[in-house]
């Protein structure tokens, strides 16, 4: 995966029933490959998951590059068997939920998503930010 000629896949698309991990998986195969580009790996919404699934970016990264896709959802599988549905969607929610914790992040998200487009302050979640970002969604403008 090159993040410098493309784009991560959406965390909006679950694997195992979490959020993110398809996009994970595109970083952390960039990130191997020292093409992440501006990416962060991991990004704050990755090491929600990361915690979750009681792993590190570097055992992550590790295992994206020698499993496919269908092969790290067994592995995802497996590191999520202590966890029910209920713990799945509560993580999901808290990475849909993320904003700005601090007055530094919230001006840094702010003049990211002015410069996208100033208008869409209903744009207020980190989720939100990278789907407008890269356009892999229209914003609904109040």
């Amino acid at each position: 995966m090159n993040l410098v000629e493309s784009v991560p896949r959406s965390p909006k698309i679950k694997m195992t029933g979490l959020l993110m991990v398809c996009r994970m998986i595109d970083k952390a195969r960039a990130y191997n490959s020292n093409t992440l580009g501006e990416y962060i790996f991991p990004c704050p919404l990755d090491t929600i998951i990361l915690d979750f699934l009681n792993t590190n970016h570097k055992e992550f990264a590790y295992q994206t590059q020698n499993l496919s896709d269908n092969k790290m959802a067994s592995w995802i599988k497996e590191k999520c068997l202590c966890w029910s549905k209920d713990d799945k969607e509560r993580i999901n929610k808290k990475i849909l939920d993320r904003k700005p914790e601090t007055l530094e992040s919230l001006n840094r998200f702010n003049i990211i998503r002015n410069n996208i487009n100033p208008i869409a302050k209903n744009i207020t979640t980190w989720v939100e930010l990278i789907e407008l970002e890269e356009s892999q969604t229209l914003p609904k403008i109040k």
